[in-house]
């Protein structure tokens, strides 16, 4: 697959996990967590707000991978 293709897959993937990501989170925040104590929340905020950040930049590695070099060798013109 070439780095082309790869960005455009890992664009898409990466905006639809962003969003489902922040909609789960705000989901389970307003249930649970605004009837938390304050260090709770702080902790659990913390954690959130960065937790979208390694499948991210895994995600984001694998885009911007160099493209394998073909199996044939060409020789120059």
């Amino acid at each position: 697959m070439q780095q082309r293709q790869r960005k455009l897959i890992g664009t898409i993937v990466l905006l639809l996990f962003l969003a489902v990501y922040a909609l789960t989170i705000m989901a389970f925040s307003a249930g649970r967590i605004m009837d938390a104590s304050p260090p709770a929340q702080f902790l659990y905020f913390l954690i959130a707000g960065l937790a979208w950040v390694l499948p991210a930049g895994l995600l984001i590695r694998w885009m911007l991978r160099p493209d394998q070099a073909a199996s044939t060798s060409r020789k120059p013109l």
